[in-house]
């Protein structure tokens, strides 16, 4: 199975047309349909089919697309090992995260990736609700891992998930809000926001979920000691990663709150832009990969 193949039928899932990913590859389209008819040959499925819109993965294509981008993958990060090797492995990757991930993939990640290059310089900033991905599409960082968002435009952005969480509701132990039991007894308390748009935050989500508009913002943050620390001592109401909430300084300050309707779930994946992704950043992404397989989801 050739690389430029699996590259080929890569980009025409992701650009959504053969024009597009012809395109983005720098060959003609005739050559690209070939690379692809090929593949299909190889594995013995047709892996595309025709839409409205250009392209889109069968059932087939959508399993070989899970294993084509590993593969990739682990082929950027042998370039960039020998590079590595070759002391030619410089430069700067930036970094956004959620505070989950900063808890517990980032460590693990900087740890390994740290020890097969050490001439890269990483630099890692909280970013609590990045749904709308901005830092990244301005082009500020590299990699953003947080809640995948939903409508991603195809091929503007590539993701790669990293594992699951449920968004606790939390208050301060003795706050009046801790005896609620449902969504609808809590619409009224101050809430503690993430986003600067009120509209967009994971209380928002919360409650639309359940088909009810977004509660009063108490506050907006953009830090977990800052939530942390106006929960302590405020009546305010805010959502926390499970794994968070749980924690014992957590526990010894803040209530959980149950209600009937559930927690919000989430999927927690990296995120890098287009395909234009140097090398190295798709090194970091695989030890990422790597730190969420090794069990980071339950530190």
């Amino acid at each position: 199975m050739k690389l430029s193949s699996l590259q080929g039928f890569t980009a025409a899932i992701e650009a959504g047309s053969l024009r597009a990913a012809a395109e983005r590859l720098g060959v003609s389209q005739p050559a690209l349909t070939k690379l692809i008819r090929e593949l299909e040959q190889e594995v013995s499925a047709k892996v595309l089919t025709r839409t409205s819109r250009g392209v889109a993965p069968t059932a087939h294509g959508l399993l070989l697309y899970e294993h084509a981008t590993k593969i990739q993958r682990e082929v950027g990060l042998a370039h960039a090992r020998i590079r590595a090797l070759s002391g030619k492995a410089h430069g700067e990757i930036s970094v956004s995260a959620v505070p989950l991930a900063i808890v517990t993939l980032v460590p693990q990640a900087i740890r390994t990736f740290a020890s097969e290059f050490p001439h890269v310089k990483l630099r890692v900033h909280e970013e609590l609700y990045p749904a709308q991905l901005s830092s990244l599409r301005k082009g500020e960082v590299d990699i953003t891992v947080g809640g995948i968002p939903s409508g991603i435009p195809r091929g503007e952005i590539s993701v790669t998930p990293l594992l699951k969480t449920s968004m606790a509701i939390v208050t301060r132990k003795a706050s009046p809000w801790s005896k609620a039991t449902s969504l609808r007894q809590l619409h009224d308390a101050p809430w503690i926001y993430t986003d600067t748009k009120r509209a967009t935050g994971y209380a928002a989500e919360l409650f639309a979920s359940q088909g009810m508009s977004a509660p009063p913002c108490g506050v907006v943050v953009n830090s977990t000691l800052t939530m942390l620390s106006i929960l302590e001592r405020v009546d305010y109401v805010a959502l926390l990663p499970v794994q968070l909430a749980r924690h014992p300084w957590a526990q010894m300050y803040l209530s959980q709150i149950a209600v009937v309707e559930g927690m919000l779930e989430l999927n927690i994946g990296a995120m890098v832009g287009g395909a234009d992704v140097r090398p190295i950043v798709r090194s970091f992404l695989v030890h990422l990969v790597r730190a969420a397989s090794g069990g980071a989801e339950n530190p």
